[in-house]
């Protein structure tokens, strides 16, 4: 292990120190870089990448004292270890006030100085992993991956820009699978917190009776089974960003408590007394209709204005009808890779069966079919029958639209709503008849030439159409 850390520097003026130093360290794998004064360990430190510094108090010319003192202005995070002949515990209060991490009194035993050394390495690798998971948090959620050219989604990728760089508070809302994680991890990356922690608490996965622990943690003895102090996750996300996924399903009164946290950021622990504060980003969404939980009384209208300062509005994939192809070849190219596959693009026959469906599942349904037909295909195109047959998904999210809801279309033509009802119906039909125009027509109590001229006229067509006259006939 000690392999893979960078080398560390010994600055000593005595060579028999230096030399010693170098012996023992180098024997336990460590590279060690030696200097016999604090001017050439600074220039050393502009140049090397070290994870520790290891120097006497008492250096001929700069003494460890201001070594140690120009180590903390450059490199703070720097970890120093001191060597002193003259330890007393005043002095070793003051070695440690002035930036070290810790002193070893002339003389020491081998293992108390590989000690100090292995600790200093771990709390080295310790950082370079947190470094790295914050890294790779901030690489899953970029803004390139919320895909689409459709009007919505310009102007939402345009408003994350726009709101990511502040601390607003921010609710999202939409439904299932369109993307609200996506939006909140956006959001983070953006902002100047992308350096600390994202936390992510789904409140619909975690039982009512824990998640209130779990949001601001407890005290040991607070109930039973708590048996040590456990911290919270907005104290994990202090100086980051959390996001509360599915915040609607959380209890009215742990609403309460969170609607004080959002005042001003102080919080207590469940079984204590001790007042704490916490300088977090708070992002939450929510899927359900957040008027229609407000009027039922299972969400605080209160909580709902607080949480309210920036509001995203997430489009169902239905009516992204545009995106749903550049969507799918998106994810087409996403499994391939990751597959090791050789499917290059889709066939005209799946780009029909694609657009035809509803997608109540969204953007989520589409990625799950577009993998499914790479496990699937054997050719280099995806074909219409290793997709699935939508036979469940079309009769999710179908119920009838009531008089008052067609009546509230936003004064939309009449012809236009029934255009839209006559396509959900030879949708739904051709999908439960697995896009057969015979059994379709059956079903529909019509002709199989006028099933065709319906289809034509709302541009719907089947994997075997063949382009057809658009003739008139007495229907």
């Amino acid at each position: 292990m000690t392999s893979l850390l960078p080398p560390l520097l010994v600055v000593d003026d005595e060579k028999n120190m230096r030399l010693s130093l170098q012996t023992l360290l180098g024997d336990e794998g460590y590279s060690v870089l030696a200097v016999e004064s604090a001017e050439a360990g600074l220039e050393l430190l502009a140049k090397e990448n070290v994870f520790m510094v290891i120097t006497d108090a008492r250096l001929g010319g700069m003494s460890g004292y201001d070594f140690m003192s120009k180590i903390r202005s450059r490199w703070p995070e720097l970890p120093v270890l001191m060597i002193t002949a003259y330890a007393t515990p005043k002095l070793a209060v003051e070695v440690i006030k002035s930036g070290a991490m810790d002193y070893l009194a002339k003389p020491f035993a081998p293992e108390e100085l590989l000690h100090a050394v292995s600790r200093c390495g771990e709390r080295h690798r310790l950082i370079r992993t947190n470094d790295r998971l914050l890294q790779r948090a901030s690489e899953t959620y970029q803004l390139d991956q919320i895909v689409g050219d459709c009007t919505k989604i310009h102007e939402l990728r345009q408003l994350i820009q726009t709101v990511a760089p502040t601390d607003a508070r921010s609710l999202i809302l939409g439904e299932s699978g369109t993307g609200k994680e996506l939006v909140a991890g956006a959001l983070h990356s953006l902002s100047a917190r992308k350096k600390s922690l994202y936390v992510r608490i789904n409140c619909a996965a975690i039982p009512e009776a824990l998640l209130e622990s779990e949001l601001f943690g407890h005290e040991r003895g607070a109930f039973t089974g708590a048996l040590k102090l456990k911290h919270g996750r907005v104290e994990e996300a202090n100086g980051g960003t959390i996001f509360l996924d599915e915040i609607a399903d959380m209890s009215r009164p742990l609403q309460a408590k969170l609607l004080r946290f959002l005042e001003d950021g102080t919080f207590t622990r469940v079984g204590g007394t001790q007042e704490l504060s916490v300088n977090v980003r708070l992002v939450a969404a929510t899927n359900k209709d957040i008027v229609k939980a407000i009027a039922a009384d299972e969400f605080r209208e209160d909580l709902f204005h607080r949480l309210n300062v920036i509001q995203f509005r997430l489009p169902p994939l239905r009516e992204r009808e545009g995106d749903i192809i550049r969507l799918a070849e998106h994810f087409l190219k996403l499994f391939s890779g990751s597959m090791n596959r050789t499917v290059k693009r889709l066939s005209r026959g799946a780009q029909q069966k694609l657009l035809s469906h509803r997608w109540p599942g969204n953007v989520r349904e589409l990625r799950n079919a577009i993998e499914r037909s790479l496990i699937l295909e054997t050719t280099t195109e995806v074909q219409a029958s290793n997709l699935p047959d939508f036979q469940i998904e079309t009769q999710l999210n179908k119920a009838p639209a009531a008089p008052a809801t067609i009546a509230a279309n936003g004064g939309r033509a009449i012809d236009e709503i029934v255009a839209d009802f006559e396509r959900d119906l030879l949708t739904a039909t051709l999908e439960s008849c697995s896009f057969n125009l015979t059994k379709c027509a059956e079903k529909l109590k019509i002709s199989r030439h006028a099933l065709r001229y319906r289809m034509q006229r709302l541009n719907l067509t089947t994997e075997d159409d063949t382009p057809t006259p658009l003739v008139k006939e007495n229907l």
